[in-house]
């Protein structure tokens, strides 16, 4: 049996937040889709990339433009109006997420763990359970998924992918983290730079992610911060 914790208000008000904005980034993809689809009709190829949509919305907006016909100019601007209004309004939803995280003393605590930034934060803190009901930071992580999916019969231990149970936006949050800290740490990490060297990046992606999960749990139970948790740490002497 799955059990449904009670949330609190304030919990619930945040989550509705991310929900918003989940739906706003959707729609976001869907129009620079649109766009490129429609211009690609006409022989117009722009950059795959989202962030470069600008030089697409730039050539519809100009009327010099002879390769795109005046009536399909006039069509795609009310595309281009409605991704400038949902860009303004995913700006503004971030500044609300923003002052969620400074007035949090959690989420303060959360954001000094490499990879937990404020979207990440604040969707933790508003969909996780009481740390009181994992065991261990390895159950929490089991909670969502990232824990290798057991195939054992027989005494035979045979793993698989992950499991992809749970709460799959904190599990998707918590992958681009650990992508960013392969990014950007991913050789001045000896750990983490050897994870690599042996296995393939998505994997290591998600082991990243496994241990941020755990290092989480140690955290919202213990209290502390990233570079100075309060409970004790043991120290290996291999």
């Amino acid at each position: 049996m799955r059990f449904v914790p009670i949330k609190e208000e304030m919990q619930q008000e945040v989550l509705v937040i991310h929900r918003v904005r989940e739906m706003l980034i959707r729609e976001r993809t869907q129009l620079i889709n649109g766009i490129r689809g429609h211009l690609a009709e006409f022989g117009i190829i722009g950059p795959n990339r989202s962030h470069k949509i600008g030089l697409l919305t730039k050539l519809i907006e100009d009327p010099d433009c002879d390769e795109l016909p005046a009536v399909a100019r006039h069509a795609l601007q009310y595309l281009v109006n409605q991704l400038r209004e949902g860009s303004a309004k995913l700006f503004k939803i971030d500044r609300d997420l923003i002052a969620v995280a400074r007035n949090s003393n959690v989420c303060r605590r959360l954001m000094s763990i490499p990879g937990v930034g404020v979207i990440t934060a604040t969707a933790l803190v508003s969909s996780m359970r009481e740390p009181t009901d994992f065991k261990s930071g390895r159950h929490f992580a089991a909670c969502l998924g990232l824990v290798p999916r057991q195939h054992s019969t027989g005494g035979k231990e045979s793993l698989g992918g992950i499991s992809k149970r749970g709460n799959g936006y904190l599990r998707r949050l918590l992958i681009h983290g650990s992508r960013s800290i392969m990014r950007w740490r991913g050789r001045s990490w000896t750990w983490l730079a050897k994870l690599r060297d042996r296995r393939p990046a998505n994997v290591a992606a998600v082991a990243t992610a496994n241990k941020t999960a755990r290092v989480v749990w140690v955290l919202l139970r213990f209290g502390g911060t990233y570079n100075h948790p309060t409970r004790p740490v043991a120290i290996s002497m291999a």
